[in-house]
């Protein structure tokens, strides 16, 4: 069995309009929401063996945050070009090219291509989460998906189970 857990970057700061979308880093918000995450991330108890994650600053500063609330033993991470603003085909690609052996992928993104490859991929689970999931996938939110299958190129053939839909709105 695989699990792709999805997490859309915390809540940006938007206050310096200077700065290039790519550079615009964490708001106060988004610094409190990701170590909440974290722990989440920490308690649903599937260790994460790799990370790809979006190089843009904020997606970068809310794994950081979420990465020091996870057990010792840091995952992998791998910085992915394509994954800024990426499709949710391309998305899944980049799971598929970089995943190999791991049978836990934290993906690190951004909407509005991590919303649609979550509500695709959510093809069972919870109705109240998928309901959720389909209503809004704000920032800082986690879907996390198992798949019966053992190898990553299958994931597009397989029904993916939605077994946790998180919000930092949710957990507080």
């Amino acid at each position: 069995m695989l699990t792709l857990t999805l997490l859309r970057h915390a809540k940006s700061d938007w206050d310096d309009e200077s700065l290039d979308d790519f550079d615009r880093p964490l708001a106060p918000r988004g610094k409190k929401a990701a170590p909440v995450i974290g722990q989440a991330l920490k308690q649903l108890g599937s260790a994460v063996e790799l990370v790809l994650c979006s190089p843009a600053l904020r997606a970068r500063q809310t794994l950081d945050l979420v990465l020091k609330e996870l057990n010792p033993g840091t995952p992998d991470v791998v910085y992915v070009d394509g994954l800024y603003h990426g499709l949710p085909d391309h998305l899944l690609e980049q799971v598929i090219k970089h995943a190999d052996t791991a049978g836990h992928v934290l993906l690190v993104g951004h909407n509005p291509g991590l919303e649609i490859l979550a509500a695709h991929l959510a093809r069972g689970g919870s109705r109240d989460d998928i309901a959720a999931l389909n209503t809004k996938f704000p920032t800082a939110a986690l879907a996390q998906f198992t798949f019966s299958c053992t190898a990553w190129t299958d994931i597009p053939d397989v029904s993916g189970q939605l077994i946790h839909f998180l919000t930092p709105r949710s957990l507080a």
